[in-house]
């Protein structure tokens, strides 16, 4: 029942995030430079050490997640040009710009949405307290994610209706994962791994994608102060979590 109860809390986080991502496309750049930074957080300040920390105490040679990293990069690098190349859609939209990448995008977060929920099942077959510990870290971070999914897909041109079809889904991941986690243990050498795949996909959707589409009218004080917030803000989602 801790499982469930936490899951449906970080699934609600997750739509107020998509919420006030609604509210705020009408300044989309500015909302497009926070969620790089929060991406960029999340990979430095959340990932990446939980892939540290699994490596360690699993004797994992830190080379797998590095390369799971990578292939995560290249893979959504590929597939994002093999559409835009499919399209045509550099007249249409201009650079990096198409709807299936969009639905790309919000599809890692998705997944990442599901390994949080997952993240909670595991903790609490540890026991109470490192549950509710690893629930509150998933509960700060889902609205950033809820925030980033809706992002991703407006940028990309989607109709706001397919934005909410996607927000919904990255809400509804939390809880599919909490509830999978009941039904086996997972490795946690293969969750490293796992969490460097997903670390590579986020860090181009932010780095290569979305922070260079902020400052694609022009940079302003208020883009870049907000995408160094983005990044403070995660920090310290992570650290007081």
């Amino acid at each position: 029942m801790d499982v469930f109860l936490f899951s449906v809390a970080a699934s609600i986080a997750a739509l107020i995030g998509g919420y006030v991502a609604f509210c705020s496309r009408q300044k989309l750049n500015l909302a497009l430079g926070f969620t790089a930074g929060l991406i960029l957080g999340l990979v430095a300040f959340d990932l990446l050490p939980e892939i540290f920390e699994i490596s360690a105490s699993q004797n994992l040679d830190i080379m797998w997640p590095m390369i799971g990293l990578v292939s995560g990069f290249l893979l959504f690098h590929i597939v994002e040009k093999l559409i835009l190349i499919h399209h045509g859609s550099e007249s249409q939209y201009g650079p990096h710009q198409h709807p299936y990448v969009g639905v790309a995008g919000a599809v890692a977060l998705s997944g990442h949405s599901f390994l949080d929920g997952l993240s909670i099942g595991i903790a609490f077959q540890i026991n109470t307290a490192v549950g509710v510990a690893v629930a509150i870290a998933v509960i700060g971070h889902r609205f950033a994610d809820g925030f980033n999914t809706t992002n991703v897909m407006l940028y990309h041109q989607n109709a706001p209706s397919r934005a909410k079809l996607m927000l919904m889904i990255a809400a509804a991941m939390p809880i599919i994962g909490g509830l999978t986690s009941l039904l086996f243990s997972l490795s946690e050498s293969i969750l490293g791994i796992y969490l460097g795949f997903f670390a590579g996909f986020l860090l181009y959707i932010g780095a290569a994608d979305i922070l260079p589409q902020a400052h694609s009218k022009g940079s302003s004080r208020w883009t870049i102060l907000l995408t160094v917030g983005g990044a403070i803000f995660m920090f310290l989602i992570t650290r007081l979590a």
